[in-house]
């Protein structure tokens, strides 16, 4: 009995986050030119709203990382990235 192989995969959600992000404004570009048919549409809707929570999966998952790699012992008293504090 033969086993199927893939590929090995990243497990972080960061990992491909641009890639989910152009699938789905790619997506909203073909929702929005209205040539789909109703069946189309919910099922590209449902797909929509998978890519959006993978996107927000990983947005997620990169704070805490920043968090981390900001104070590794206390990743909660962290602030949040201000980019006018910099100018």
């Amino acid at each position: 009995m033969a086993r199927k192989t893939t590929p090995p995969q990243d497990t972080s959600p960061v990992a491909d986050f641009e890639q989910s992000m152009q699938s789905l404004e790619d997506l909203v570009a073909r929702m929005e030119s209205g040539e789909m048919t109703l069946e189309e549409s919910l099922a590209a809707y449902e797909r929509g709203v998978g890519l959006y929570r993978h996107c927000q999966s990983a947005l997620e998952q990169a704070e805490l990382r920043v968090r981390l790699l900001s104070d590794p012992a206390n990743p909660d008293d962290a602030r949040p990235f201000d980019a006018s504090e910099d100018a």
